[in-house]
């Protein structure tokens, strides 16, 4: 069903619905008022009789006692209620009855025993509990209601063409900016040109719709241009191993004209260029991830995860004689273990890197912080915006193995934990100093 089609259907269901229950209501408070009126005649008969020297001038108009006998007698059958009213069982109480194809009100009241009612032709006195009934024909009343119908009927579908009328209008005026829209979102879909955007519109709710489709559109074009450089920058940084590992494996097609040594180099030097082609590998889906990763977020003690970090870069720390001192308090953190652990590994491995022989690295863990300081040459200042970007490395450090990626990928990890993670200067060791700041497990996410 189109959107025109249910605007148009909603105006006429609501309109409709007004016009009906106001009909009704006009129809039912004409029908009642008639009825008060004529119950107020009634009580205003009954009041006026109250069974002393004057209700030989205006008696009850018919009489039942508790036996059921009528007086004047032959004039209707008593039923149930007028019995149960003349017992006392039943309150006082008003009713309409059709008599001989004729409407009448009734006011039956209860007069108790030893009070004398009065017979309406004066031909007897009765001292038992008795149901005085009060009769008014109400069939003009009816007759006027019954007219009141059609013209009720006649308002009620002037209400419904008005209602369809309206809903038109409102449709057409809802729809076409909607329609609008539309055109402008299927020219940019079928255009596949991300840079197009819509044309801003007011404050209202479509003007927040262009706003928003506009701002999505912007958010894919970033998007897409991130995975298009992603493409560029791995093309470009797998090009140079794999030159050096064809080369290599053209020099082994000979291996038999190398010396020993020669040859156990170049095996060193093809395993070493497979490791960095794997590492490289890695690093690079660890980046296709996206910001989010998937599975369930969880608490996580943060300090668990830098003690396991920390047993395994002492061991490649001992390599060149480094020093890594920590002091690791205990806090918990929400995110995913394997990513937390990746991100604290990269900060490790980072620093024995770039830490020189004998050197120093400082590790500290508390409230959600983990901090890494090293005794390096440190990153100039000019150089700590670019740090965290894919594939960048500083002059100092390409001609050490790495891709230049590892940075890249614990900014992204933190990030997704709604953390951040910074660069300084160590005061103490007077290298590097990265910090990462991740929501502890008990504050809002």
């Amino acid at each position: 069903m189109k959107f025109r089609t249910r605007v148009v259907l909603a105006a006429v269901l609501s309109a409709s619905l007004v016009a009906v229950l106001a009909s009704l209501a006009a129809y039912y408070t004409e029908h009642n008022t008639a009825l008060t009126t004529v119950d107020a005649n009634l009580r205003n008969n009954a009041i006026g009789i109250p069974g002393n020297e004057d209700q030989s001038q205006n008696p009850p108009y018919e009489i039942v006692d508790t036996a059921g006998q009528v007086y004047p007698a032959g004039r209707f059958a008593a039923d149930k209620l007028l019995i149960a009213i003349a017992n006392g069982t039943q309150p006082t109480q008003f009713r309409t009855i059709v008599r001989h194809g004729q409407h009448f009100r009734e006011y039956i009241t209860y007069r108790p025993a030893n009070s004398e009612s009065l017979c309406p032709e004066e031909s007897c006195l009765i001292k038992t509990a008795t149901a005085n009934v009060y009769l008014e024909p109400i069939d003009a009343q009816l007759t006027t209601n019954n007219h009141v119908l059609p013209t009720t009927l006649l308002i009620m579908l002037a209400g419904l063409l008005f209602a369809l009328g309206v809903g038109l209008l409102l449709a057409r005026r809802a729809v076409t900016p909607l329609e609008a829209v539309t055109d402008e979102i299927e020219r940019i879909a079928n255009s596949n040109n991300l840079q197009s955007r819509l044309s801003e519109g007011g404050n209202d709710e479509l003007g927040r719709l262009r706003k928003t489709f506009n701002h999505l559109l912007g958010n894919v074009e970033n998007s897409q241009h991130l995975q298009r450089q992603l493409v560029l920058d791995a093309s470009h940084e797998l090009r140079t191993p794999l030159t050096s590992l064809r080369t290599n494996a053209q020099v082994l097609s000979k291996a038999k004209q190398l010396s020993p040594e020669d040859l156990e180099q170049l095996t060193i030097d093809v395993v070493t260029q497979v490791d960095e082609l794997t590492a490289l590998v890695g690093d690079l889906a660890e980046l296709a991830r996206g910001e989010y990763s998937e599975g369930k977020i969880v608490k996580i003690q943060l300090d668990e995860v830098v003690d396991e970090c920390l047993d395994t870069a002492r061991t490649y720390a001992r390599i060149k004689n480094i020093t890594i001192d920590s002091e690791v308090l205990s806090s918990v953190v929400n995110g995913r273990r394997d990513r937390l652990v990746r991100a604290v590994s990269n900060l490790l491995t980072n620093a024995i890197k770039f830490t020189p022989v004998n050197g120093r690295i400082k590790v500290s863990s508390h409230d959600g912080v983990v901090s890494v300081a090293d005794s390096g040459p440190g990153i100039a200042e000019d150089d700590r915006p670019f740090v965290f970007d894919r594939f960048w490395r500083s002059p100092s450090a390409r001609g050490l193995p790495g891709s230049g990626l590892g940075l890249s990928i614990v900014q992204q990890v933190i990030e997704e934990f709604d953390g951040q993670v910074t660069v300084d200067s160590d005061p103490e060791l007077g290298g590097a100093r990265m910090v990462m700041t991740l929501p502890i497990a008990n504050a809002t996410r």
